[in-house]
């Protein structure tokens, strides 16, 4: 992620935070300072109804039964039909370890031995990561399962030859639905029947606990006329399973986010090559009106290659008759002139024109000198085409072929 874009997201963070502040400040605060004002009227009453007792000493029994509570005690517990109730035993214990593992942490528990505490940073420090394999596991089937249902609803749109974009908006819509109806509503209805809370307080609880907030203001299973030993623990596995499809849930967020930026990089790139296509298009008709450039100046020529002077040959010698590609046929009464060739800019060429006249000059009975034999045709050189011999030409012996 770049600089900017961190930075971005930071201030768009912060902002979310410092709004939620200026919210959550403007609905609290007076319902905090109603409170405070009720608990001043309370113990001033109390202390007119007990002139006996002191300011200083009604302080300090609140302040203690204010620890007790944040202990775990509930007053309730000291009528004669709940005194064996306990906020440790099996069930409670179990459920305590699962909000440790999820990370949920209600607080309305919480531990007071440095015993405990010691045992729960290395109980935590294992649990944790076993509880995330287990939660990707389960929400990997889950997952797996709800688009498997929800892939025959799929056939039978598509029978109904319904668009395939539209079949992909209503299965998404169905798998948020019947998600929200098996994790959020069903239990808020349970929890309303059982706990006595009411659709707002059952819903509020539901969120905070499957966004693993956990406030513990509302914990199922906490009030001490909760007499099943099963209960806390199933709320557990209610638990596990609405996280497990919150998390695929979020899986399959990401993976449409990431298909959604792999087609916008291929939009992308498409019209970066139409820019360019168009660009070059533009360029060539531009350059069409403005017509073709000068041609560049000649090169200076190169004076002839002037064949190597020859050696006498004795006048008995015949002569070769002309060759049958040449043109122009020599005069009798003249000797022939040696050919006289312009230099070439290619390898090949030259070499065509160095074999030509070694050839001309065979017949007159003089051999040019050869090229050395480390050097070799260059690449794609057509070959020259072998010269016919004429009926009794003869072949010199002291002349090099």
């Amino acid at each position: 992620m770049r600089s900017t874009t961190l930075l971005a997201l930071l201030a768009v963070v912060l902002l979310y935070l410092v709004s939620g502040a200026l919210v959550f400040q403007a609905l609290e605060q007076p319902h905090e300072q109603q409170a405070q004002r009720e608990l001043g009227e309370v113990r001033e009453k109390f202390l007119r109804a007990h002139p006996c007792v002191s300011d200083q000493d009604l302080g300090l029994f609140i302040k203690e039964v204010a620890d007790a509570l944040g202990g775990g005690a509930n007053p309730d517990t000291n009528s004669t039909r709940n005194s064996n109730h306990s906020a440790w035993d099996l069930g409670s214990a179990f459920f305590f370890s699962g909000t440790i593992i999820t990370t949920i942490g209600y607080g309305n528990a919480a531990l007071r031995t440095d015993a405990g505490r010691l045992f729960c940073i290395f109980y935590a420090l294992v649990g944790i990561p076993l509880f995330g394999i287990l939660l990707a596991g389960v929400g990997d089937r889950l997952g797996s399962s709800l688009r498997r249902g929800i892939g025959h609803i799929e056939a039978i749109f598509l029978k109904w030859q319904v668009p395939p974009e539209l079949v992909r908006i209503l299965s998404a819509v169905l798998f948020l639905l019947i998600g929200c109806l098996l994790f959020v509503l069903t239990p808020t209805f349970v929890f309303c029947y059982v706990e006595g809370w009411s659709k707002l307080e059952a819903i509020y609880f539901v969120v905070v606990t499957l966004t693993t907030v956990g406030f513990g203001d509302y914990v199922a299973g906490a009030s001490p006329n909760q007499n099943s030993a099963a209960y806390q623990p199933l709320v557990w596995f209610w638990i596990l399973l609405g996280l497990a499809y919150f998390a695929s849930v979020l899986t399959t967020i990401g993976n449409w986010l990431r298909v959604v930026s792999r087609r916008t990089r291929a939009e992308m790139g498409g019209l970066t090559a139409q820019a360019a296509s168009w660009t070059g298009t533009v360029t060539a008709r531009v350059t069409q009106r403005v017509g073709p450039t000068a041609p560049p100046p000649p090169e200076k020529e190169r004076p002839p290659l002037l064949p190597p002077p020859c050696p006498a040959q004795p006048a008995s010698r015949p002569l070769s008759p002309a060759a049958p590609e040449k043109t122009e046929p020599p005069s009798p009464p003249t000797p022939p002139t040696p050919p006289t060739a312009s230099a070439l800019d290619y390898p090949s060429e030259n070499l065509a024109f160095i074999d030509e006249s070694s050839d001309t000059q065979s017949e007159r009975g003089c051999a040019l000198p050869r090229a050395p034999r480390g050097s070799r045709r260059p690449l794609n050189t057509p070959r020259k085409p072998a010269r016919p011999r004429g009926p009794g030409r003869p072949r010199d012996k002291g002349v090099p072929a």
